[in-house]
């Protein structure tokens, strides 16, 4: 049974019951748990990121048609280059407040107030939508001014048009982001990950039809995105809103904004906007340094390539993340601090391993990685990039596992400008001034900017690791007094 606000019990499912013994029991398991099926969609989302990867740069061109598609290959792989930190950015606010409105949900959950959880989830959906209303006519409208100043210059055309068509289709992806979140925050992760192994499945299948068999070039991959992320929502508009077998319930008749709901989400949830909003502009920083400092376009081309490889060594871990925010939000509201601590340090580890394992083998297959990408006979340079980024990168990998499961932590526990100011020392303090600092100064070129990314991020993720252990003891001893 839970509670509704009066303290009243609420009947719940057997389903239902399901999650919350996940959430609230040994936290060994719940994290295995709860990770497993995150790993398993967030592999097949980030898979398709670089199998996107591949059909843009011409890869497998003469499967599906004798003519010549225009554009595709490097300078298509530049154009998606400079959209990417804006696509970037819609993902940090959708998934910043998705982590805000979950936290609160798994909280009150750990709390059994579900009446509580139910008005959290409402507030998330209705704050989302008009957020993403306002976030796609604003980029829509200012898109070639925009390319423009980050030095987009051959690829311009190219570039507006993907990023148009992917823009006014970011509603779906802010809705599909929070709705994950929800799911999550129940413990009910195994649909969550159904929904993003379909949208990423679908997304695979189509890219080579539009892009190849449609004759569309880039544009045709855009909409294949726009599409799948589209139906994805109508699967996911049927599970919240019609099937109501959810453990949140959704009644927008009586529905009234409640300033408490919206200070607790936003607590959380501003700062990890601001935290991915973060990266998305070290992205974009980056991207201008590639420019200024003679990479140009294949530079960026090869960074873009280069970040999605990256995305796959890391998604166990990201996995792992969206967990820990869930078990540790539930721990903390039934204040059982000792599960808090077995859960934190269990993700620490077995993301440190396997984040090491990750980073030999892409440092040993770096040079096959970078071939399959370099299929085009104008790729020369973009191969030397690529390969090089990828031998320097995977240096960071096994610290990060300690700094990203230290932030979802912070934010599964409330804490969300703890994570906020660890992740601004890594991102725009750390990467951005090493960068410059390795290009210009001691004159390294486009590789110093790689090995800005890698000791940015260890000093960083010590740090994190280090004020996680801090507080998390804190609220031991605090346990022990009550």
């Amino acid at each position: 049974m839970a509670k509704n606000q009066n303290d009243q019990e609420v009947p719940i499912t057997e389903k239902q019951s399901k999650g919350l013994n996940i959430l609230l029991g040994e936290p060994k398991k719940a994290i295995i748990k709860l990770s497993i099926p995150m790993i398993i969609a967030m592999s097949a989302h980030t898979i398709y990121n670089l199998v996107d990867a591949l059909w843009v740069s011409g890869f497998g061109q003469d499967l599906f048609t004798n003519n010549i598609i225009n554009n595709v290959g490097p300078n298509a792989l530049a154009a998606v280059g400079f959209v990417m930190p804006f696509f970037m950015m819609i993902i940090s606010i959708s998934t910043g407040l998705g982590i805000g409105g979950g936290s609160a949900i798994s909280r009150r959950i750990g709390a059994k107030d579900k009446t509580g959880a139910d008005n959290v989830a409402i507030h998330t959906i209705i704050l989302i939508s008009i957020i993403a209303t306002i976030f796609t006519i604003i980029l829509f409208l200012s898109v070639e001014s925009i390319f423009s100043a980050i030095g987009a210059k051959e690829t311009m055309g190219m570039a507006a048009t993907y990023g148009k068509i992917i823009f006014t289709g970011s509603i779906f992806l802010f809705f599909t982001q929070v709705a994950y979140s929800i799911l999550r925050a129940e413990g009910d992760a195994n649909r969550a990950m159904y929904a993003m192994m379909f949208g990423a499945g679908l997304n695979i299948i189509l890219d080579p039809i539009f892009i190849y068999t449609f004759e569309m070039g880039l544009a045709g991959a855009a909409y294949a995105t726009v599409l799948s992320m589209a139906i994805t929502s109508f699967v996911l508009v049927y599970w919240l809103f019609l099937r109501k077998d959810t453990y949140v319930s959704f009644k927008f008749k009586d529905f009234s904004f409640n300033k408490d709901i919206l200070k607790d989400i936003f607590k959380v949830g501003l700062p990890a906007s601001i935290q991915q909003l973060s990266m998305s502009i070290t992205m974009l920083i980056i991207i201008i340094i590639i420019n200024v400092s003679g990479g140009n376009e294949i530079g960026v081309a090869a960074y873009n390539t280069g970040w999605r490889v990256v995305m796959i060594s890391v998604l166990p871990i990201l996995g792992i993340a969206t967990a820990v925010t869930t078990v540790t939000g539930a721990t903390y509201g039934s204040k059982s601090y000792e599960k808090l601590n077995t859960a934190y340090l269990y993700a620490a580890k077995i993301g440190l391993i396997i984040e090491a394992i990750c980073a030999i083998a892409i440092f040993l297959l770096a040079p096959y990685i970078t071939a399959i990408f370099t299929t085009t006979g104008d790729a020369v340079q973009l191969k030397n990039y690529l390969e090089t980024f990828l031998m320097i990168t995977v240096l960071f990998y096994p610290a990060a596992a300690m700094g990203i499961v230290s932030s979802a932590m912070f934010q599964g526990t409330g804490k969300g400008s703890y994570a906020l100011i660890a992740t601004l020392l890594r991102t725009i303090i750390l990467t951005v001034f090493l960068s410059l600092l390795f290009t210009f100064v001691f004159n390294m070129g486009i590789t110093g900017i790689w090995w800005a990314i890698v000791i940015a991020n260890l000093i960083g993720s010590t740090i994190s690791f280090g004020w996680g252990k801090m507080y998390v003891n804190r609220l031991r001893k605090q346990g022990k007094t009550i």
